[in-house]
């Protein structure tokens, strides 16, 4: 009987628990960027600001972090926003903002960084490429 009591109470707990948690509802968005605050040189084993600007579509937006790809010495970067939910936003038309982020220079010859821009209308990603080389 005891066991019964406690099953029947487990199971009336799971049941009047509700997974819809209306507190979080938010997405993720990727923003193109629009231009590139960065050095035109780089010195071995310094550390240097990059600071990227992009425009903020409304103001449900809110900056959440860099998407940042490392192969070899090239590094793709693009803003990440949360896009929040179920709240009355305004669409904002020229709220150009910034981000920033230490890049470390581990190694010689040149960083190609490629800034995401968007997409064209086919489809295909475009890219603002900045090389910028490295010095000892």
């Amino acid at each position: 009987m005891k066991k019964l009591v406690a099953l029947s109470l487990a199971l009336f707990l799971f049941a009047s628990c509700s997974l819809d948690d209306d507190s979080h509802n938010y997405s993720f968005e990727i923003l193109p960027i629009e231009s590139v605050e960065i050095p035109d040189e780089f010195t071995l084993g310094e550390t240097y600001p990059i600071t990227v600007s992009y425009f903020k579509p409304s103001t449900c937006h809110s900056f959440k972090e860099f998407y940042y790809l490392k192969e070899n010495n090239e590094r793709t970067v693009a803003a990440i926003n949360y896009v929040f939910e179920n709240r009355t936003c305004d669409n904002l038309t020229d709220e150009l903002v910034e981000a920033t982020f230490n890049f470390i220079v581990t190694s010689n010859g040149s960083y190609i960084f490629k800034f995401w821009q968007g997409e064209d209308a086919s489809g295909e990603d475009q890219y603002l490429i900045i090389e910028v080389p490295v010095t000892e």
